[in-house]
């Protein structure tokens, strides 16, 4: 999937070649101006990307074949919903549940848990600075051997391969190269807009954020982290727009942890996944020059 100020396309590769699908984009900022500015716009495209994600996923799964080349049935939960719901209403009740799973179970893993282990040495440290290190520390862990475990997974490993041929392919239209897998073959895999860099300057700019939150009671602090948390994803959004967008010292310096972290959430791709990603970003881009700069 790739993503352009207009339009977001999908590419995937099928028994039969490529097979892609674009739309134009709508974004919730034009028709609600104030959801675009600094610090609020954050949150509302992390979701907005969520949302759009779960619906490529749900497209390209309309191709998955098993071993044997047969497609895959819909499972009985979704047939379920779609024979009670309709084609169009069920969609929106797949993709929210799974937008709200994923955000849900990321909140509870990396951040009220890491509140409740926290909490286990609230007497034994009277610091509040040392407790919310304490507990960055352990959501960075937690966060880390998460992202390691999952990569182990085969399934995942294809999907890695795949994102590296995503960056390598944005790498070389932003250096003004022809689009083609010679130019893309040579880029580097690991940018720093990337998404596993997001959340891991989430997980540091939480522990400055959290840093003002004095209550000792667990519970008290994981509501406040809860409420805190749209400001969080809104510093760490505008902190990636700064590194993607300028070259120096200090962009560099944000983007070394993300980037160390993509050796475990990109691999090397081959040819065909080069294929797909440039079949893909060809779609996206636009027109105009320079609508395109973060």
């Amino acid at each position: 999937m790739m993503r352009g100020p207009k339009k977001q396309a999908v590419a995937v590769r099928t028994k039969d070649g490529i097979v892609t699908k674009t739309e134009e984009l709508k974004l919730i900022k034009d028709k609600y101006p104030i959801l675009g500015l600094p610090i609020i716009r954050g949150s509302v495209n992390f979701i907005d990307t969520m949302v759009k994600g779960v619906k490529a996923l749900m497209y390209s799964a309309e191709f998955f074949t098993d071993e044997d080349g047969e497609q895959v049935e819909e499972s009985k939960t979704d047939e379920w919903i779609r024979n009670h719901f309709g084609e169009k209403t069920a969609e929106k009740l797949i993709i929210g549940f799974a937008v709200a799973l994923g955000v849900g179970l990321s909140i509870l893993l990396f951040m009220l848990l890491p509140t409740v282990i926290a909490g286990l040495f609230t007497g034994l440290v009277t610091s509040n600075i040392l407790r919310n290190l304490i507990e960055g520390a352990i959501r960075i862990a937690i966060f880390m051997i998460y992202m390691i475990s999952v990569s182990q997974m085969s399934d995942i490993k294809r999907v890695w391969r795949y994102h590296g041929a995503e960056h390598k392919t944005i790498f070389c239209y932003e250096k003004g190269l022809e689009l083609t897998v010679e130019n893309a073959r040579i880029q580097p895999r690991h940018h720093p807009r990337c998404g596993t860099s997001f959340m891991l300057i989430v997980m540091i700019i939480s522990i400055l954020v959290f840093a003002v939150v004095k209550w000792s009671n667990v519970f008290v602090r994981m509501a406040l982290r809860l409420l805190l948390l749209p400001v969080v994803v809104g510093i760490s959004y505008e902190i990636i727009k700064l590194a993607g967008r300028y070259d120096n010292w200090l962009t560099r310096a944000i983007s070394a942890p993300g980037k160390a972290m993509q050796n475990f959430t990109t691999a090397e791709p081959d040819d065909s996944m080069l294929e797909v990603a440039i079949e893909a970003l060809k779609l996206v881009i636009p027109d105009e020059e320079g609508s395109d700069r973060w």
